[in-house]
């Protein structure tokens, strides 16, 4: 398996690992009464930030995993693998195991450098599959 490949895999398992980080805390604050019903109304009770702040990391790997499973795909689709996109792709993945601590504890600037980190290096990809 590609460099590449191995990245989006690894970057997939994270997603899962995600859910667990933000799930876990987030029934426990809830309570299971509320996460398990339609969640028609608000939650009587509120997650503390450092959870709110992990349910927003878990989606916002969402949003990025979408274009970098695109950027992957292309890639490898195309036969177009170097060390480069392999560069790329490492750091795509090393950016969102960052992320997740950057943005549960609320480390600014740090967080915003560590996102722009992964969507620059998806961008490149991206773009290193057009030349």
């Amino acid at each position: 398996m590609s460099i590449e490949l191995t990245a989006l895999t690894l970057a997939g398992l994270l997603q899962v690992i995600q859910f667990g980080l933000y799930a876990v805390p987030a029934n426990l604050e809830l309570g299971s009464g509320y996460t398990m019903s339609a969640r028609d109304r608000e939650p009587s009770r509120e997650m503390t930030p450092k959870t709110a702040r992990l349910g927003r990391a878990f989606d916002n790997h969402f949003e990025g995993l979408i274009l970098f499973a695109i950027a992957v795909g292309v890639i490898q689709m195309s036969g177009q693998n170097t060390g480069f996109t392999a560069g790329c792709a490492v750091v795509y993945l090393a950016a969102r195991v960052a992320y997740i601590p950057a943005y549960a504890l609320g480390w600014k600037p740090w967080r915003s450098l560590i996102w722009s980190a992964g969507f620059l290096a998806t961008l490149a990809m991206l773009m290193a599959a057009l030349v």
